[in-house]
């Protein structure tokens, strides 16, 4: 049994040794602006002109100028302000913009909760809204 565990504490021991060995890392020096692209990469947010453009795009919308013009906006002023956004201000408004739900509300989401939280309700015999749900407590 001795032999067994020194030549498992063998095998562990090289393996530790020879691990160690290879992990080597290196590092190279990158300039500023590929620094701050990686960091716009990672953190999903698009670059200042992509986010200039797709608000652009999206002002272009028939859809959107009616709705603004509905509510009194002036659109050659949205433009001016639009042009007026630092590059932060851009991406972000082009992130919530891409992550907008496309209708107004989720009404339907919560008519659907409210139902199933009722009829839950009712089975288990806490109310009676539903006639056809029979109650657990009888």
């Amino acid at each position: 049994m001795t032999r067994v565990k020194r030549s498992i504490s063998a095998v562990v021991a090289a393996s530790v040794l020879l691990s160690s060995a290879w992990s080597t890392a290196q590092a190279a020096s990158i300039s500023t602006q590929e620094f701050a692209a990686a960091q716009a990469a990672e953190s999903g947010l698009p670059d200042a002109s992509a986010a200039r453009a797709q608000i652009d795009a999206a002002l272009a919308r028939a859809d959107l100028q009616a709705a603004l013009a509905e509510k009194g906006v002036n659109l050659d002023q949205v433009r001016a302000r639009v042009a007026a956004l630092t590059d932060d201000e851009a991406q972000l408004l082009a992130v919530q913009i891409d992550q907008a739900p496309a209708g107004a509300s989720d009404v339907l989401g919560v008519l659907v909760f409210l139902f199933v939280l009722l009829l839950v309700t009712d089975i288990l015999g806490l109310t009676k809204v539903f006639p056809f749900t029979r109650s657990v407590r009888r």
